[in-house]
């Protein structure tokens, strides 16, 4: 059940419709949107009829019946959308999110000079990996802690946002105290003990479609992230495993229009992980922008020949740079922004 509050609803009339739902033994969950606020409430409402008595509540709008097994992150609990703060970042908004950076932090050279790149791109968010689920148990599996240091300060320096990802719940206080955004792996979606850990984060959590999930399943996923304290979560489509062998991963570009319909959350895209060759890159980052990505995930890397991780699927400076046009002119075409204070990119060149 959804209770929309009309849109003059002051914060002690919420306060009084959260009260009311507690008296019935029941959970509210407050969402506070751009027009309005909803609570979403949680338990078996169809079971308490008295739910239905909020109706008579001044400042009640009406109230809404969520069929779905998701609540709180269905499209119903927030119709207009949310908005999630990522530093000085907001995902969700007219403006696509770049967010880019190396699979994994290797030095703090390669680090440090990754974000200068990623910064004159018109990048706002580092992504790099310190903690890597590597199906290869010979494979570098990352700088861990010490990384953590190297990531923030460059990221600092450059005045971007940190993203990076978190493997299991005794991390998630280390990480999130150097990180804007705590990333959850494909490879963890269903880890219900580290959902519930990033719940209880106080950093928003990126996360990651599983190799084979249904769309029903992560947005699941994010339910448990939700319900644990923490609604700021974004959905990341990053390819699911098929017959296909021709690209590493398939992506699922009509995921990100279909996870739109069904909820509030913004949705990215990992075209690096989803194709696995730097040549399908761009395309894929532009057709995601088409069907209305609210951000990418890009690996970039200084040398990807001696990347110690996904090299194939990285680019390198030259071309982030010359991805960056193209994606402002998708953009555009979307009534969108991307970088939108590199005032020397030209889309119109792109759209002629």
């Amino acid at each position: 059940m959804i209770v929309v509050m009309k849109a003059d609803a002051a914060e002690a009339d919420v306060e009084a419709a959260c009260a009311h739902v507690r008296a019935l033994g029941l959970v509210p969950h407050v969402s506070r949107g751009l027009q309005r606020t909803v609570i979403g409430v949680i338990g078996a409402a169809g079971e308490r009829p008295q739910i239905h008595s909020l109706e008579g509540f001044r400042s009640v709008e009406r109230l809404t019946e969520v069929s779905r097994p998701y609540k709180l992150v269905a499209r119903e609990a927030h119709p207009e959308g949310s908005l999630v703060a990522v530093g000085g970042v907001e995902v969700g908004g007219r403006e696509i999110a770049l967010m880019a950076g190396p699979c994994a932090v290797e030095s703090r050279d390669q680090i440090e000079r990754a974000a200068e790149a990623v910064a004159a791109a018109g990048g706002r968010i580092l992504r790099g990996g310190l903690f890597k689920p590597r199906t290869s148990p010979y494979s570098f599996a990352g700088l861990g802690e010490r990384g953590l240091e190297f990531l923030r300060r460059a990221a600092d320096r450059h005045g971007l946002a940190v993203v990076t990802e978190v493997l299991t719940p005794e991390q998630v206080p280390l990480v999130e105290a150097f990180a804007d955004l705590l990333q959850v792996g494909a490879r963890n979606m269903q880890n219900y003990a580290l959902l519930e850990a990033v719940g209880r984060a106080s950093r928003p959590v990126l996360l990651k479609r599983g190799l084979a999930a249904r769309l029903e399943e992560l947005l699941l996923a994010a339910e448990r992230i939700a319900l644990a304290g923490n609604p700021n979560v974004i959905l990341c489509e990053r390819g699911i495993r098929t017959y296909e062998t021709a690209t590493r991963n398939t992506l699922d570009v009509t995921a990100v229009p279909a996870l739109k319909e069904l909820s509030h959350l913004p949705v990215v895209v990992d075209p690096s992980h989803a194709t696995g060759r730097r040549s399908l890159v761009g395309a894929a980052a532009c057709a995601a922008v088409a069907a209305g990505a609210d951000g990418l995930l890009i690996e970039v890397h200084p040398d990807p020949a001696r990347a110690l991780s996904d090299g194939a699927q990285s680019l390198d400076f030259s071309e982030l740079a010359a991805l960056v046009p193209r994606l402002v002119a998708h953009a555009v075409v979307e009534g969108r922004t991307l970088a939108p204070d590199r005032s020397r990119l030209d889309a119109a060149t792109w759209l002629r």
